[in-house]
């Protein structure tokens, strides 16, 4: 039985993608590339916000053709949609065999298993696999620390959808690591809804700082990268181990979705304007040379021309290295989606690009500030049309952030680790050459 598999949405849900391929190759299940060659088709979705709701649906219904034009015999939805429509999902599209929940990926095996088995609930047991199929280019890789969040902002499904934060045990957490170290990951990105508040949950007490002591203790690990951590949880405990341990690299990606302290306490956020002034003077203090990346929403209910102007001024003074906006989506079943004055799309959007253009001119010219300094970085790959290496330093995560491209005489190698030189910028990347020193 040969199963294909598309993983939709964000880092957190690659890794349950991963999960549940271990478990189907440890079921001796075989995996194709391709989607007419498959037997069984898994699709993990996501539904955050309306656009990856549509993707998902738009993925199941092309999905489904393979049961007359390829080999397709079973079909299974998994996923956050999976998780929040799942009667819907199969009362509206009899072409799905199966549906299994974000809380029940050990089910997936059972799901592939039985043909008449079109609701996998209990099929078998709840527990995730314990190996991991890397779908990364292999040299680095997703640590989901936690699953769920309590924090309740007012825009977002996921507590709905995934339900309170869960840690995972730091031995489990220790033991996954060492393995994809063994398997040739150099970097690792720690993933959660939250990061900063791991462990509270099992000892009252927040453990990400004795975590990342204990993953730069694993040999082979080069770079740790630390994900989703939110302002209000930041503290010198966190900071002084990013100082301290070299393999931590000084990139922190703290989501604050606003400025306006007016529109913050509408999302149902615990922090104000000032507090993240301060706590962004603060980090820099404590973390030189450090590169914080941030997401911003426009468009939220509510939001004034007065609330827009405060958050522009506020990207122009606080000059984040990185930077995302995203339109506000309603999300039925969260409160904001309830509120009066709902912002037009147009507007929303509007706002949406006159702050991406605002930040691609920061962007262009904190980029330009690195000319003639040298880097480490990781080899992403290479660009045989143009005849240049493509890699990443540390102020850029997988996926989401810049590259730096470069040219070398020597032969180089995906997941190879060396040494280069900026010689200019663009809007969000970086330009060099490689400099005369033996490969890391």
């Amino acid at each position: 039985m040969k199963i294909f598999l598309i993983s939709l949405g964000c880092d957190k849900n690659r890794v349950d993608s991963e999960e549940m391929l271990g478990l189907l190759m440890g079921a001796g299940f075989s995996f194709t590339e391709t989607e007419t060659e498959a037997d069984v088709i898994v699709i993990n979705t996501c539904c955050f916000i309306d656009a990856a709701k549509e993707e998902s649906i738009e993925t199941i219904l092309a999905m489904a053709k393979m049961k007359e034009y390829g080999n397709c015999k079973k079909l299974i939805v998994t996923g956050c949609l999976a998780e929040r429509y799942r009667e819907d999902i199969l009362k509206e599209l009899p072409e799905v065999d199966a549906v299994v929940g974000v809380n029940e990926l050990g089910k997936v095996v059972a799901a592939a298993g039985f043909a008449d088995e079109r609701n996998a609930a209990a099929a078998s047991s709840e527990s995730a696999p314990s190996g991991r199929v890397i779908t990364t280019a292999g040299h680095y890789e997703f640590l989901k620390i936690a699953e769920g969040c309590d924090k309740r902002c007012t825009y977002c499904i996921i507590p709905y959808i995934r339900g309170n934060y869960r840690s995972r045990t730091m031995e489990s957490l220790v033991e996954e690591a060492g393995m994809l170290a063994g398997r040739g990951v150099k970097e690792l990105v720690l993933v959660a809804q939250e990061t900063t508040v791991y462990g509270t949950d099992l000892t009252g007490r927040k453990m990400l700082p004795e975590l990342l002591r204990r993953l730069c203790r694993i040999e082979g690990l080069r770079w740790i990268r630390i994900l989703y951590t939110y302002p209000e949880e930041i503290d010198d405990d966190l900071l002084d181990v990013m100082a301290e341990e070299e393999k931590i690299v000084k990139y922190l990606d703290m989501p604050i979705q606003h400025a306006s302290d007016n529109i913050l306490r509408k999302m149902g956020r615990r922090t104000t304007r000032v507090d993240l002034e301060q706590k962004i003077k603060h980090i820099r203090e404590r973390v030189p040379d450090i590169v914080l990346r941030t997401t911003l929403i426009s468009g939220f209910p509510g939001e004034t021309d007065e609330d827009h102007r405060v958050l522009r001024e506020f990207i122009e003074r606080s000059r984040f290295e990185r930077l995302g906006v995203f339109a506000y989506s309603r999300e039925e079943g969260t409160p904001a989606a309830e509120f009066a004055n709902q912002i037009p799309e147009k507007v929303k959007e509007k706002r949406r690009d006159e702050l991406m253009a605002l930040q691609e001119k920061i962007s262009a010219e904190l980029l330009a500030g690195n000319t003639g300094k040298e880097f480490d970085i990781i080899v992403e790959g290479y660009l045989s049309q143009d005849r240049l290496y493509v890699g990443r330093t540390y102020m850029d995560a997988p996926d989401v952030d810049g590259y730096f491209y470069f040219k070398s005489k020597k032969r180089l190698y995906t997941g190879e680790m060396v040494k280069v030189v900026c010689t200019g910028a663009s809007r969000y990347d970086l330009y060099g050459e490689m400099l005369n020193e033996s490969s890391k």
